[in-house]
């Protein structure tokens, strides 16, 4: 581009404010200035070259704009947020507690009375849970049974009752662990009234929120708690990612193993048949199965950290 004056600099400098500032339109700012909007637009774009006006922008959150909107593209979410990397490089515990917060955030304002809600068992969800502050009356879910060995406090049960004293509405929880001995000891037991009436919610709900579980040590609601038999053969089987304790192949393709006949939780095909649903994953361990879960197409709004997000998109391609 040729050498600019300072005129033609003021210039291109006041017909940016007028842009960027004032709100006027190319058409209007044209007019006023008795040039093209053609013209209008060459000096909004030198402006911006050469450094005379910058464009900043102050998201309400710590969420990294380019990177969400990178990520959303990438995967055809409807909508992803990502932590910038100054809010994602904290302790893990902190990095969850500020994914929960920004979760509780987004279900306040965009929850209404008509939605049944569901929720996963998840430290993270766990974590959005204690963040909700508000939430218009309607039913809460739980998606899941309990995970042995946790403190009450992490339990999926006082997650739904948290919530659902939040909203006001009926709650729906599982009075039952995650993972069962058997086939037969699963099915008696979904058949007992408290949970039977909670399973029959599930084709109800409008939205859910899950997490992203790697199938790694310490990274899954239910790895760790199946024999290392059993673990041996789903990782045979070519598992990458959990959900609700729903497995999902590197591909995103559901994964039927013996483990679904011994859970109680959602099954994969209610899950996908969920009009909205949040899911919450982060840490760089987790992005084969973020970007794994992503592939299935279950997921329309995801809440994530920079190295989960960095390393999805790195396997993705993009």
């Amino acid at each position: 581009m040729s050498e600019m004056g300072v005129v033609d600099g003021l210039t291109a400098t006041l017909v940016a404010h007028r842009f960027y500032v004032l709100g006027q339109s190319k058409i209007e700012i044209a007019a006023d200035f008795g040039i093209s909007r053609f013209k209008v637009a060459r000096l909004i774009d030198a402006a911006l070259e050469r450094g005379l006006v910058r464009v900043e922008f102050a998201p309400p959150a710590p969420i990294d704009v380019r990177l969400s909107d990178e990520l959303r593209s990438a995967y055809g979410l409807r909508q992803a947020f990502v932590l910038n990397r100054a809010a994602s490089a904290g302790p893990r515990a902190q990095v969850r507690q500020q994914i929960g917060g920004f979760a509780a955030r987004l279900l306040s304002e965009t929850v209404t009375e008509d939605d049944v809600v569901g929720l996963s068992w998840a430290r993270s969800v766990n974590a959005m849970a204690a963040a909700v502050q508000r939430l218009p009356r309607c039913p809460i879910v739980q998606l899941c049974g309990v995970q042995a060995g946790m403190d009450m406090r992490d339990r999926s049960v006082e997650t739904v009752r948290r919530v659902a004293e939040v909203s006001g509405g009926d709650a729906y929880p599982i009075y039952g662990p995650l993972v069962l001995p058997d086939r037969r000891t699963t099915e008696i037991l979904r058949r007992q009234p408290g949970i039977a009436e909670t399973f029959a919610q599930f084709p109800r709900l409008t939205k859910a929120v899950v997490s992203i579980g790697a199938w790694l040590p310490g990274e899954s609601t239910v790895y760790d708690a199946v024999s290392p038999a059993e673990r041996e053969a789903i990782t045979a089987r070519g598992a990458r990612a959990e959900v609700a304790a729903r497995l999902f192949d590197g591909e995103g393709k559901p994964l039927s193993t013996g483990l679904a006949h011994h859970v109680l939780a959602i099954d994969t095909a209610e899950l996908l048949k969920v009009p909205e649903v949040i899911a919450l994953g982060y840490t760089a361990p987790k992005a084969e199965a973020i970007d794994a879960v992503l592939r299935s197409g279950l997921v329309s709004t995801l809440i994530t950290d920079t190295p989960a997000a960095e390393g999805a998109l790195r396997l993705r391609g993009a």
